[in-house]
């Protein structure tokens, strides 16, 4: 008997497991985080490049809305960093069984939270 495959998939209501969201997120913040490759090169160059451009550049860090952006970009790289460990892990056969696999996902997310928050309170 062959099965039927649907013509149609609505992507918004199918749900991923957790699993699948963290590797979706890993892949984004990795994505994310070389495309600002650039920029943090730039801010590096201008806070080298004479005393003046440091102290711009630590006048703009001082605004809200940058240390916001600065926690977000704070937040891929530890969740990215967490999710590559895991990642590691699984490379080496830890974790691969359903429930280990759901929960070092649960765990990638928590760490990687709590150590924003951490970093955040702490920039801020």
């Amino acid at each position: 008997m062959l099965k039927t495959r649907p013509k149609y998939l609505n992507l918004f209501k199918i749900r991923l497991p957790l699993p699948g969201i963290v590797s979706i997120m890993h892949r984004a913040s990795g994505a994310a985080l070389f495309l600002l490759i650039p920029v943090f090169l730039y801010l590096l160059q201008m806070s080298l490049e004479s005393p003046q451009g440091y102290a711009v550049l630590k006048n703009l860090l001082g605004n809200p809305l940058a240390k916001l952006i600065a926690i977000g970009v704070i937040w891929a790289f530890l969740h990215h960093l967490c999710a590559g460990i895991r990642y590691l892990a699984l490379d080496l056969d830890y974790g691969t069984d359903l429930a280990p696999a759901r929960a070092s996902a649960r765990a990638v997310l928590a760490v990687s939270i709590g150590l924003t928050l951490i970093v955040g309170v702490w920039l801020w």
